[in-house]
């Protein structure tokens, strides 16, 4: 498991060197400004709902870190969040659907475990509580702290 975190990792880190390469950060960050204005309270929401879509999508909250923190620096820059503003709002969005994606090593290891006695459904009995009981909380946690910081 551990090797195909690295193989993510390594894989996500090489896409966020080609969107930085093709030099077209620039104008997203520039037309996201744009779209939100001065609302830093709908960007956060927005950059951690994207965070969430982009982290359950891949699985992994190591591999979705080098794709948002390349966007998120200088979205949040922009909009005028702090440095821990936005270290918050790129953990948070990182952490976000990792407990809750069905391709996690946090919802697959426990699926394993408990399914021993073939009585466990993975989706029904690890991935919607994990969730509901752990990303909503970190999604308000998350955008909190984004506007406290």
């Amino acid at each position: 498991m551990m090797a195909l975190i690295g193989f993510i990792m390594i894989t996500a880190q090489g896409f966020a060197s080609v969107m930085k390469a093709t030099g077209r950060i620039d104008s997203l960050v520039e037309g996201s400004a744009a779209l939100v204005g001065d609302n830093r309270a709908a960007a956060a929401l927005a950059m951690l709902l994207v965070g969430l879509l982009v982290t359950m999508g891949i699985g992994s909250s190591f591999s979705t870190l080098p794709i948002i923190a390349a966007i998120y620096v200088p979205l949040c820059t922009a909009l005028g969040f702090s440095p821990l503003a936005t270290v918050a709002l790129i953990g948070t969005a990182g952490a976000l659907g990792d407990a809750g994606s069905p391709a996690s090593d946090s919802t697959l290891g426990p699926t394993a475990g408990l399914g021993a006695d073939g009585q466990h459904d993975h989706i029904r009995d690890t991935v919607i509580p994990t969730f509901l009981h752990f990303n909503l909380p970190l999604l308000a946690a998350g955008w909190a702290a984004s506007m406290v910081l």
